[in-house]
C-alpha cells in the first residue's frame, strides 16, 4: 500500500465539493493518506534543526494533509447521513452511492440506517389498522417453491363492539432484505416493497415467513 500525496488529496476533495453524490475513492485512501503523515513526522524527527526551514515546510504540509482528510471524512459524511435518511423516508435514494462508500462508511451507514428503522417502528408502527372487514394480508405460499409466491389470506376483523378488546400493539421486526420481492400487504395493513439490501421494519408474522424462504434475514434475532 503505497501513501497519497497532498495534491492528489486536493484534487479528490475538489471533485468531492462539486458533486451532491459520493465520488468514488480507493477503499485504501484514508489509510494511505496517514501513511503520508507518519512519513513526513519521521522526516521532521529526522532533521538536525527542528527550526530550519524544511522542518516548517513538512510540517506545514503535515496539517495541509490533516486538513484536507478531515474535510474529504466531513462532506462524505454528511453525504452518507442524507442517504440514511432518505432511506429511513422511503424516499428515492440512488443505491450505487452505497456502493461508493469505503468500509467504514458502509458500517456507518448500515449502523445509523438500523438505529432510525428501530426509531421509527417504536414510534409508527404500533397501531393496528381495523377499517377495512375482512382485509387482505399477504403471506408466503408455504407450498411453493419460489419466495416470491404469494398467496392472499382473509381475516375477519371482529365487530364494532369487540374492537376495544383488540391489542393496540403490532409487533414488528427489523431485517435486511436479501432478494427483490413485489409488493405485498403486511398484516398490519400496509403495502411493502422488498428491494435487495434495504433495511427495514416488518409486521414479526411476515418477516418470520420471509425469513424462512430467505428472502429476509431477521435482525432482531441476530443480536
Amino acid at each position: 500500500m503505497g501513501s497519497i500525496g497532498l495534491d492528489d488529496l486536493r484534487s479528490i476533495l475538489l471533485s468531492e465539493r462539486e458533486t451532491g453524490r459520493l465520488t468514488a475513492i480507493a477503499p485504501d485512501l484514508f489509510d494511505r493518506g496517514y501513511l503520508n503523515l507518519a512519513s513526513l513526522i519521521s522526516k521532521v524527527y529526522a532533521l538536525e534543526d527542528p527550526l530550519s526551514d524544511e522542518a516548517r515546510s513538512l510540517i506545514e504540509e503535515t496539517l495541509a494533509i490533516k486538513e484536507t482528510l478531515r474535510e474529504l471524512f466531513s462532506i462524505r459524511s454528511r453525504k452518507i447521513l442524507a442517504l440514511t435518511v432518505m432511506h429511513a423516508e422511503d424516499n428515492y435514494y440512488d443505491r450505487e452511492e452505497v456502493k461508493r462508500m469505503v468500509p467504514s462508511e458502509k458500517e456507518m451507514f448500515d449502523t445509523v440506517t438500523v438505529s432510525i428503522e428501530q426509531c421509527k417502528g417504536n414510534l409508527l408502527h404500533t397501531i393496528v389498522p381495523v377499517q377495512h372487514s375482512p382485509f387482505l394480508v399477504a403471506v408466503i405460499d408455504e407450498s411453493a417453491d419460489s419466495g416470491a409466491d404469494i398467496e392472499e389470506e382473509n381475516i375477519t376483523v371482529p365487530p364494532e363492539s369487540q374492537k376495544g378488546d383488540l391489542p393496540l400493539s403490532s409487533p414488528c421486526a427489523l431485517v435486511r432484505v436479501l432478494e427483490d420481492m413485489e409488493s405485498f400487504m403486511g398484516i398490519d395493513g400496509r403495502i411493502y416493497t422488498l428491494s435487495k439490501g434495504d433495511i427495514l421494519t416488518l409486521p414479526e408474522r411476515n418477516a418470520a415467513v420471509l425469513s424462512e424462504r430467505n428472502i429476509v434475514l431477521n435482525m432482531n434475532l441476530c443480536k
